[in-house]
């Protein structure tokens, strides 16, 4: 998907990390959120409540997830998903573009 038609955005940024990471939320009439996102080059920790698809669009990072001792690397038109209530860390190489899907 491209795009998202119908959908409301949140217009206060989500900034994060002394603004090297930044998204918006988006909500869709279903009640699902996701977020809209770009990261600059940088490590960067999570937390997260909820389970989470994160769909990489450009750029490319390496991703260490909760219970792994080995990072992934991920690139453009790749993704990952990440456990609830745990957290996750980035290694972005190449500032990255994503979408975060908060799943139930």
């Amino acid at each position: 998907m491209t795009e998202f038609k119908n959908v409301t955005v949140v217009k206060k940024a989500n900034v994060y990390f002394d603004g090297k990471v930044v998204s918006r939320t988006v909500k869709f009439p279903d009640g699902t959120e996701k977020t809209l996102g770009f990261m600059q080059t940088g490590e960067y920790t999570f937390n997260t409540g909820a389970p989470e698809l994160m769909e990489i669009m450009s750029g490319r990072l390496e991703v260490l997830l909760p219970g792994s001792d080995s990072w992934k690397s991920v690139q453009a038109g790749e993704s990952f998903n990440v456990e609830a209530n745990s957290k996750f860390t980035m290694k972005v190489s190449a500032p990255a573009d994503y979408c975060c899907s908060f799943l139930k």
